[in-house]
């Protein structure tokens, strides 16, 4: 079920607040397990047939935690290390059949020529993301972080429905603790308030923004398979529309998904905050899928020794949980370049850290035009990345990474050089080149993106807005500075109600969200 569909909109999401809401006052546990139910129903409106791996799944965690916990309260150290081992290593081996094994036997088949096959293999929604989560209970049981045994609260935070199919991934500790308190079962209208703003600006940067700037993307990334030589113009807008489509696609859901939760009174952990704003590299990778940055950092670097061994070692764990971040995106060497060049990015901007450190420069200051600067080369190069990430292929890659150097030349759509008159002559006259642009036919893209550009870079985000209501957890303390605060008022109601009308007219042409495939 998606959240921008009728279905869920008008049927599940209201009959599921209005049945937890009624049994909060009888019984919190029975509305606990109200929602748990729900959220099964919501993940098996897909395919049902994953419903009984998710509830292995979770029985399975449910138990092997338990007595990880156990084995650590008696003393029992390398019991419990051993369990933890695994406990980690049957869901790695879950999620490797279900998403990589076909990957990795193409590798093999592709190297010695051979033709093995398992079948069509259907990767189950969210698998990546319940599997990271309880990972990462698994890991606090063992180090006493997890102290909760309740199956009906630990079943609730594994299928809880606005994280369970695209995040964010959560912590047993942060969700835990709301379960358990009396005011969760009880509705408030500050809350309810807040969430459906919240859900609302979600489902409008989802359906009118990224689905609305989708249309250019695909035209321009088929265009290799298709034998089409791109320009420097094509390439560029296929490559900004998809960084547009990706950023408003995800920073929708993850919207949606924190005014959900808001709605039954809890609150999800910050999974995204003006990424492209950032300045450098590592700024970027703290604000874009903040829960995956904080695991791959916790659960990955951190054990390989982190920071901790000297610099070339720094340098290869960055390398090293990188390109499992890309592998966790997708079983394709696309991501795994992509995670590469991430890797590539942090490597240098520690190192220029580094040696600035040296310098004796101040690394915490910075003038208003170097952090301009700096913003602008972090877009350059994530943008450049995002063309791998998108691609089919590394060829498709790497043709629309050409054309966007100036490698196939400089030519503008010829239908401007009528709509520009006498400008467009004079343009001609003086060596510019007009000419078909069959992969740039529809050039309204190049509106999207100048207004897409200022939103991300000048307009404040939806945590900012919402300050002051504290949607999630872990919000940045700087954010209720911004002048644009939400209250709830007839004024910010009519707003959110000519988005939600929008939405509702637009929701017949609903599309699946882009991190729904990892």
């Amino acid at each position: 079920m998606l959240f921008n569909s009728y279905a869920f909109i008008f049927f599940f999401l209201p009959a599921t607040l209005l049945v937890f809401f009624q049994l909060g006052r009888v019984n919190a546990r029975l509305a606990a397990g109200w929602l748990a139910a729900a959220s099964l129903f919501f993940y098996g409106w897909w395919n049902p047939v994953y419903v009984a791996l998710l509830a292995v799944s979770m029985l399975f965690n449910y138990r092997m935690g338990i007595a990880i916990a156990r084995a650590n309260a008696a003393r029992a150290a390398w019991r419990g290390k051993r369990l933890l081992a695994i406990a980690v290593a049957a869901n790695l081996a879950l999620l490797g059949y279900y998403k990589y094994a076909n990957f990795f036997l193409d590798t093999v088949n592709a190297a010695l020529g051979s033709s093995a096959s398992l079948g069509e293999i259907i990767l189950p929604l969210g698998i990546s993301f319940f599997t990271f989560t309880q990972i990462a209970y698994l890991a606090d049981a063992y180090e006493g972080k997890a102290r909760e045994y309740s199956f009906v609260h630990y079943g609730l935070f594994v299928t809880w429905f606005p994280h369970l199919i695209a995040g964010p991934i959560l912590h047993h500790r942060e969700m835990m603790p709301q379960f358990g308190l009396a005011e969760t079962y009880r509705p408030d209208y500050g809350n309810i308030a807040a969430g459906l703003t919240i859900f609302v600006i979600g489902l409008f940067k989802k359906v009118i923004i990224a689905d609305g700037v989708a249309a250019y993307v695909a035209p321009v990334f088929d265009a290799p398979q298709a034998g089409l030589t791109l320009t420097f113009l094509e390439a560029w807008c296929g490559a900004l529309a998809y960084t547009f489509q990706l950023y408003f696609d995800f920073s929708g859901y993850s919207d949606m998904a924190v005014g959900l939760s808001l709605l039954f009174g809890i609150r999800l952990p910050i999974n995204f905050h003006s990424p492209y704003k950032a300045a450098n590299i590592i700024e970027f990778w703290r604000h874009w899928h903040m829960t995956l940055s904080r695991f791959l950092r916790d659960y990955l670097y951190f054990p390989l020794g982190g920071n901790r061994k000297g610099p070339a070692r720094r340098y290869l764990n960055l390398m090293a949980t990188m390109l499992l971040g890309g592998l966790w995106h997708g079983a394709g060497w696309t991501f795994v370049v992509w995670g590469g060049l991430h890797g590539v990015y942090l490597v240098i901007n520690h190192a220029w850290r580094a040696l600035r450190a040296r310098l004796g420069h101040d690394l915490g200051r910075s003038t208003a035009w170097g952090r301009a600067a700096g913003c602008a080369v972090t877009f350059a190069a994530v943008v450049a990345a995002w063309v791998v990430f998108r691609a089919d292929s590394l060829g498709t890659a790497g043709a629309i990474l050409r054309a966007m150097a100036g490698l196939n030349g400089m030519v503008l759509p010829d239908v401007w050089l009528a709509r520009w008159g006498g400008f467009g002559e004079w343009l001609a006259q003086h060596g510019v080149i007009f000419g078909a642009t069959p992969a740039l036919a529809r050039t309204g893209v190049v509106h999207w993106i100048w207004i897409l550009l200022a939103v991300v870079w000048l307009a404040p985000n939806t945590q900012q807005i919402m300050a002051a209501t504290r949607p999630a957890l872990g919000i940045p303390a700087d954010s209720a500075s911004s002048r644009w605060q939400w209250r709830p008022a007839a004024a910010s109601a009519a707003l959110v109600a000519g988005m939600a009308l929008a939405v509702i007219a637009n929701l017949n042409r609903h599309s699946e969200f882009l991190y729904f495939q990892f």
